[in-house]
């Protein structure tokens, strides 16, 4: 493996993306390289942000996760072309998000499983009590509405897990540029969510 920066050979292979080059092999080095660092992003995501999917009945394993989003992005690439190594990372963030969302949801919709009376079994908890409830669907959807030099960092930082450092480097910007969009997105969900802020919700 070359000892060259992984960030230099994905923006390497992204600028032989936008020639006339058969861009399958390109595609397949890219992710090859990235796939150290997705891994790394997946980990985060789905055992902060979605632990319940790591229980039964799904076990989601990170490595599956992976498998998903190099997946979705062989194909997305086949079409989309980032050129820049923040451009590609926020891609696979998206994917990310909608693997675990789609999987959420649907661990969601399931009929919970009836109680067993003759051996006493009680049927676990709807996933909806531990996955997405109602205020979670609302925060996810001010993310995503949130303008996106925000809601990059915010993803990158708070749902990702990246110090300010590792997603100033991502998204090629200063540590002090990154805080200070990390703390607008703050604002903006603050705004936006006001109501569920401890103890507003009773005083009507």
């Amino acid at each position: 493996m070359s000892d060259e920066p992984t960030t230099f050979v994905i923006q390497r292979c992204l600028d032989a993306l936008q020639g006339d080059a058969p861009a399958e092999p390109l595609v397949r080095a890219l992710l090859e390289r990235a796939v150290g660092r997705l891994r790394v992003l997946c980990a985060a995501f789905l055992h902060r942000k979605y632990p319940r999917l790591t229980q039964p009945p799904l076990n989601l394993e990170t490595d599956e996760l992976l498998d998903g989003v190099v997946a979705g992005l062989l194909t997305a690439l086949q079409k989309v072309r980032p050129q820049t190594v923040r451009q590609f990372f926020a891609l696979a963030n998206q994917h990310m998000r909608w693997q675990l969302n789609d999987l959420a949801r649907l661990l969601d919709n399931q009929p919970r499983a009836a109680a067993l009376a003759e051996s006493g079994v009680v049927a676990p908890p709807a996933s909806s009590d531990s996955v997405l409830s109602q205020d979670a669907c609302r925060m996810l959807g001010a993310i995503d509405g949130l303008p996106e030099e925000e809601r990059e960092v915010f993803e990158l930082v708070r749902i990702q897990g990246l110090t300010h450092p590792e997603a100033a480097g991502i998204v090629g910007v200063s540590v002090k540029t990154v805080q200070r969009r990390l703390n607008r997105a703050r604002l903006l969900l603050a705004e936006t969510l006001t109501d569920l802020k401890p103890g507003t919700r009773d005083e009507s």
